[in-house]
């Protein structure tokens, strides 16, 4: 449930309904707003909601208390009606902010970072990605370098300027890239392993999600909860495709359900066409639609040598085309209002 604090409400008051709910056991989480503070209360088992509503409403400061029914609490519209932006270094991704994060699937080494970081920080990316640990379909393909990729990830920003985002694949991993990363990315393939998302939401660092491609919209939100309830909000979710009965693309880019998840939750939503569509020749249309549909930001995958790339080099643009392409993301924001 939340409690809604009165405009005039003091600090001694939020703190009076905090010291409840910690003396009745139950979690909370702090936001606060122009005019209004609300404090989310998690925990409490559905036959107490009434009388703990009753009893925090009483309180000195208390304006109202609202019931939350959905199981995603914390990162639900009616926990926070507003949009949040969540900052990945200095690039703002959500509330008016379109940002587009590129780079490698996979990093390979100093000089493919390097020259990539270079390259989409000219067209405008606000963040470079690139994969030191690599969740492959077979034990056999590139599994990625490692601590060593994250050194040249490091490399990269040093030279650049540009935050990084990289994927963490097991809890092992999530202190050292926390080190390094200024995003920590959850692939789909770990989209519901609940301990990996504890991790990382316990780690200080913003995490992105990404929806695993058989989820349901409600089950990746639900996913994302176990983030916000370790005490990270700074959550960004990523819609990648799904997998369907289509074979001509690799995924299927759910933007209705992008559009969906967008009216269930506050925090930022951005699209991966690459994944989604697995043929770079079809990611620029479906990046625009993605836009034009109100996405907060966008994930693609550039490689300075697309045919040379150790993995996903069919969906890979070279740094040409995502010039190009960016040029167009452009227009397409101008339109909806919102800035790249």
């Amino acid at each position: 449930m939340i409690i809604v604090m009165a405009p005039q409400s003091t600090e001694e008051h939020i703190e009076a309904v905090v010291e409840r709910l910690e003396q009745l056991g139950y979690e909370h989480h702090i936001s606060r707003g122009v005019q209004h503070t609300i404090i989310g209360a998690i925990g409490a088992p559905e036959g107490e909601k009434e009388m703990l509503a009753e009893q925090l409403s009483v309180l000195p400061g208390v304006d109202n208390v609202v019931p939350i029914l959905k199981p995603y609490k914390m990162i639900s519209r009616e926990h926070n009606p507003r949009p949040a932006t969540v900052f990945i270094g200095d690039a703002a991704i959500g509330g008016g902010h379109l940002g587009v994060i590129a780079g490698p699937c996979s990093v390979e080494s100093r000089e493919q970072m390097i020259q990539t970081g270079t390259a989409v920080k000219a067209a405008g990316a606000c963040a470079l990605r690139g994969g030191a640990y690599k969740p492959r379909t077979s034990p056999y393909s590139f599994q990625g370098l490692g601590p060593e990729g994250l050194e040249y990830l490091a490399a990269a920003r040093e030279t650049t300027g540009l935050p990084l985002v990289t994927e963490v694949m097991d809890v092992r991993q999530v202190e050292r890239v926390a080190e390094v990363a200024d995003c920590m990315q959850i692939g789909a393939r770990n989209m519901q392993n609940y301990d990996l998302l504890k991790e990382a939401g316990a780690s200080g660092k913003p995490v992105m999600l990404k929806r695993g491609f058989a989820a349901t919209v409600g089950e990746w939100l639900t996913a994302t909860e176990y983030i916000a309830s370790s005490g990270c909000l700074d959550i960004i979710l990523c819609e990648r495709g799904i997998r369907t009965f289509e074979t001509t693309t690799r995924f299927t880019m759910d933007i209705g359900g992008m559009v969906a998840a967008r009216r269930e939750t506050y925090l930022p939503i951005v699209a991966d066409p690459s994944h989604a569509t697995g043929l770079s020749s079809l990611v620029p249309a479906v990046a625009l639609a993605a836009v034009a549909a109100g996405a907060d930001g966008l994930l693609i995958e550039v490689h300075p040598r697309p045919d040379q790339a150790l993995s996903d080099g069919p969906q890979s643009l070279t740094p040409a085309a995502f010039a190009d392409l960016m040029k167009r993301i452009r227009r397409v924001a101008e339109a909806v209002g919102v800035e790249v």
